[in-house]
């Protein structure tokens, strides 16, 4: 059985029909929701018995193509197993360019729809008129992008790191090229070089007053520059001794995915048509994250933080997902809600923030830096960093910038934490020496 019930939020189908296209269209319209196929509408499983990947195409290229406008980024197939019976979930968000509508029947009420309870219901003319007069406009497709002389062979990378095929119709395929063959601001976020300044900042106190380091990971794609903040907070999440009543035992000093979730969030929501980038921040007792604007257009706190999403770049949401930087819709929230309380989310009118206080904070130094470190934990970065040595003992420390994609600045760091860790040391001249690993 499903553990829920057919209401505003879930749909439940023992076979796909032809009602399908409406009920995508009256989540989009409404808050998000989910439709499941294979399943009774008592929320009974009785799985699928055809070709489900086939279905799987046929489900995704009926919302692409009957559906306007754009529904790219806002939906999720995925396969479940119940019982050795195959069903399919499919996550809807709210969307951003309502109303949605049948392409067949247009802006019109026999075209357009809205979830009520647990059904399917038409927009009259007047509801019509209302939700395109407030309809966001300001996607990163439709801006301009301030240069043009762009590149994109970091992000070329990445997609052929995880199998896509490369051809002449990627860049028209993301939608980073407008109708008049012009760069899009979407595409200027992720070419090789922008102006986008990404900063990750550490303070010596509790607060935002006494700044000690101030770190640039921009200027780059932004799924490169995602990337290299996720490394530096791993490189900093260090593992420290606590002792119970009952025994003694190594902790990290706050949960990484969660820690992840949130900084991936921050750069796929972030209102970037305004130019002001996410904020990363360090201090002597907690970490804070946060993204400019605050929740999506008729999205509460309390759907917030229940996880039903509406994702403010769908199309940027899209290229992430991809690249399996972050997973199903609105689950980013959920992660981070099951290792803390809902009270480290903070909003306003202009940004939501997320405060992560270091677990059992009273026992720690009064700096990060000085925890104690567990030797044997290392990074993705600098396990990474010591196979290159193990290939070659004379690497230099531009050659491993090149190989791993990262700054020249954070591979100095992450071999001065590996030298700390007494895992490697450096022997002879720095033009003319090499590395050894302890």
């Amino acid at each position: 059985m499903i553990n829920a019930i057919e209401d505003i939020r879930n749909e439940f189908k023992e076979i796909l029909n032809d009602k399908f296209e409406k009920e995508i269209i009256s989540f989009l319209t409404a808050k998000g929701g989910n439709i499941y196929i294979g399943v009774k509408n008592n929320g009974e499983i009785v799985g699928i018995n055809n070709d489900i990947d086939k279905l799987q195409l046929i489900i995704k290229d009926r919302i692409k193509n009957n559906i306007a406008p754009s529904t790219l980024g806002l939906f999720d197939i995925e396969v479940k197993n119940f019982e050795d019976k195959k069903y399919i979930h499919i996550t809807i968000a709210s969307g951003n360019e309502k109303p949605y509508y049948l392409r067949k029947k247009g802006m019109t009420p026999e075209g357009c729809f809205i979830r009520v309870g647990s059904s399917c219901e038409s927009l009259n003319e007047k509801q019509i008129e209302e939700l395109y007069t407030k309809r966001t406009k300001t996607s990163l497709t439709k801006i301009l992008s301030p240069k043009q002389d762009l590149t994109f062979s970091q992000l070329k990378i990445y997609y052929e790191e995880k199998g896509y095929g490369i051809n002449d119709n990627f860049l028209k395929q993301l939608d980073l090229i407008m109708d008049d063959g012009k760069y899009n601001y979407l595409a200027y976020l992720l070419s090789d070089i922008n102006n986008i300044s990404i900063k990750v900042a550490t303070y010596s106190g509790n607060d935002a007053y006494n700044l000690e380091e101030s770190e640039e990971y921009g200027y780059c794609c932004l799924v490169k520059a995602a990337k290299n903040v996720i490394n530096k907070f791993e490189q900093i999440n260090k593992t420290f001794t606590k002792i119970t009543s009952e025994d003694r035992k190594e902790v990290k000093m706050f949960d990484g995915v969660a820690i992840k979730e949130a900084i991936l969030n921050a750069f796929v929501h972030t209102l970037w048509e305004r130019e002001y980038p996410p904020k990363f921040e360090i201090f002597n007792d907690h970490i804070a994250v946060s993204s400019t604007g605050g929740l999506p257009l008729n999205v509460s706190r309390g759907d917030f933080l229940k996880g039903f999403s509406a994702p403010t770049h769908p199309e940027l949401m899209r290229i992430f997902k991809d690249l399996d930087l972050v997973e199903q819709l609105g689950t980013g929230v959920i992660r981070i809600l099951s290792s803390y309380d809902k009270d480290v989310y903070e909003f306003s009118d202009n940004f939501i923030r997320v405060n992560f206080k270091y677990r059992d904070s009273k026992s720690l130094p009064l700096s990060p830096r000085d925890i104690k470190v567990n030797h044997n934990d290392l990074s993705e970065t600098q396990e990474n960093i010591v196979k290159l040595i193990k290939e070659n003992n004379k690497i230099t420390q531009i050659e491993i910038s090149n190989r791993l994609g990262v700054n020249k600045t954070t591979v100095t760091r992450n071999l001065n934490i590996l030298k700390e860790k007494n895992i490697i040391r450096r022997t002879g001249s720095t033009k003319n020496g090499q590395w050894e690993l302890l």
